[in-house]
């Protein structure tokens, strides 16, 4: 069983010995995979990842689907890049946000004096204009992390949630 995946022009991938590294425009994404049983081919404008046993079993396939998955994520995220947009939802106080080295500041949440701080992962660029931030990133898995990030510190603990939906919340994916 194998599974093909294409390689675009002005993108390069190297199978190391714990995974693959991908290089594009963009940047380079180096991620680690568990490669026992799984042996890969590099064609001309494709990479050819195949199991080396006769008979796989359900989980075996599924660790190869998974690893072409990701293998295909890395490619667009350094060719493309991906981008997340989210939105800055406040009905009681003015939420003041803003961006101080690798963290999300969030001031006047919900009227607290303390400012909330949410993590930026990787390479990730976090953008606010006006009432929307937008992350954008060549590592989908950095560009989401910090996404859940900021909308986790926002999160309305022990109030109603139908009276107080102030937070920050994603609106879309791409």
């Amino acid at each position: 069983m194998e599974k093909v995946v294409q390689i675009p022009e002005g993108v390069t991938v190297a199978p190391v010995p714990t995974g693959f590294k991908v290089v594009g425009k963009l940047g380079e994404i180096e991620k680690n995979f568990d490669m026992s049983l799984i042996k890969v081919e590099k064609r001309a404008d494709s990479i050819a990842i195949m199991l080396e046993k006769e008979e796989p079993r359900r989980k075996e396939k599924a660790k190869l689907g998974t690893i072409a998955a990701h293998l295909k994520n890395m490619i667009k995220g350094v060719s493309e890049g991906f981008q997340y947009k989210m939105k800055i939802i406040y009905i009681h106080f003015p939420m003041n946000v803003k961006v101080e080295g690798n963290e999300v500041v969030i001031k006047n949440f919900l009227g607290e004096k303390q400012p909330r701080r949410a993590k930026i992962v990787g390479n990730t660029k976090v953008e606010i204009k006006g009432n929307e931030i937008v992350l954008t990133g060549p590592n989908k898995e950095e560009v989401g992390q910090t996404a859940a990030n900021i909308e986790q510190t926002t999160k309305t603990r022990g109030k109603d949630i139908r009276k107080f939906q102030d937070g920050i919340y994603i609106t879309s994916k791409g």
